[in-house]
């Protein structure tokens, strides 16, 4: 296969991903049918199955790109300047309010990634495991400097997910979103405490 063909292949792919997206958040995922997708594309179902064998592939590569984003922003915060503190509220924060932008308010888009929970739960642990290896990446710094003090920083960036499990998890998220505590930040403050920040430590 030359690299030309592979190009078009993969353009192709994003083309079929950004409107399969579209019409997840217009009409829904149930409702939506590949001949949907293909008729927007101006191109027939049989061409879309060239790319994806089924709607349920469809489905997981939707959700993979939305997760990837939030993926994206973490490592990019991840490796931005400041201290490993104010990196950590950062990426957690920037976490929670991609997942809220995507998912609280849009019922259609968050009934595709409720299936997507079901159906193709690979792709969920996949994307908490990258964004748990982040938040390793960043308390790993934090204990080097010594802003936190921490033996086991895989232990400890597990424990960090599962305390902000409320704040990431889209249909917890959806669940809990009208009570009051804790609140987010109260949340980050806890996780900090327990990673042994220093609280006057939190300067850029």
């Amino acid at each position: 296969m030359t690299l030309l063909t592979e190009n078009t292949e993969a353009d192709m792919r994003r083309r079929i991903l950004v409107v399969a997206e579209r019409l997840f958040r217009e009409i829904g995922y149930q409702k939506t049918t590949v001949a949907d997708i293909a008729k927007l594309l101006q191109m027939s179902p049989a061409n879309v199955y060239r790319f994806f064998d089924s709607k349920k592939a469809i489905h997981k590569g939707v959700a993979r790109h939305l997760m990837g984003e939030v993926e994206q922003a973490a490592e990019e915060i991840a490796h931005s300047s400041g201290s490993a503190r104010q990196r950590l509220r950062d990426l957690l924060t920037t976490v929670h309010r991609m997942n809220c932008e995507r998912y609280i308010g849009d019922a259609k888009l968050h009934e595709m990634v409720a299936i997507a929970m079901e159906e193709n739960w690979d792709v969920c642990i996949a994307h908490m495991e990258l964004v748990t290896g982040t938040i390793g990446e960043v308390i790993a710094q934090g204990a080097a400097s010594g802003e936190f003090k921490v033996a086991d920083v895989p232990q400890a960036a597990s424990c960090t997910c599962a305390a902000m499990v409320r704040f990431f998890h889209p249909q917890m998220i959806a669940q809990s979103f009208s009570k009051e505590q804790p609140t987010l930040d109260q949340m980050i403050d806890f996780v900090l405490t327990a990673l042994g920040a220093d609280r006057g430590a939190e300067a850029p």
